[in-house]
């Protein structure tokens, strides 16, 4: 792949992320649609019943409701061929009903890494690893 696909791929999750930092629920669906493959394979824990660009609308549906403030800072973003790995920090206010948990008000700030593969400008596989004890715990759904 070309440098000039390589910084593509890294400017397109940029203005993905810029998307889901939003808030509205429409346009990250609409990123969604933009910027990641109807059949995505996506290797991170999913709601069941769905799979692809509709597992992860859902995944940001739930994410938005219980965080109506969640902001994903990117902290850096490594690109080599088809990949961009971005590590990042994430933030926001628990003030919806989240993994069970009744709203807390709690602030969140945990930290995720992300490995995204790119063909044709689009996201077509993601894998993910994302500090869900730290967020757990902040949210006091498990001892310190």
């Amino acid at each position: 792949m070309s440098a000039a696909g390589t910084a593509g791929n890294t400017a397109a999750l940029h203005r993905f992320h810029s998307a889901v930092n939003s808030g509205d629920p429409d346009v990250v669906s609409k990123a969604i649609d933009e910027f990641v493959a109807p059949d995505v394979r996506f290797h991170a824990p999913v709601p069941m019943g769905a799979s692809g660009a509709e597992a992860l609308k859902r995944v940001w549906d739930v994410l938005l409701s219980a965080f109506p403030d969640i902001r994903v800072t990117i902290e850096e973003t490594v690109s080599e061929g088809d990949r961009v790995v971005a590590r990042n920090t994430v933030t926001g206010t628990h003030l919806g009903v989240y993994q069970g948990l009744q709203p807390t008000g709690k602030s969140v700030s945990y930290n995720e890494i992300f490995i995204f593969r790119f063909a044709e400008g689009r996201i077509t596989e993601i894998r993910g690893v994302v500090d869900v004890l730290t967020q757990l715990r902040q949210l006091g759904a498990l001892p310190s």
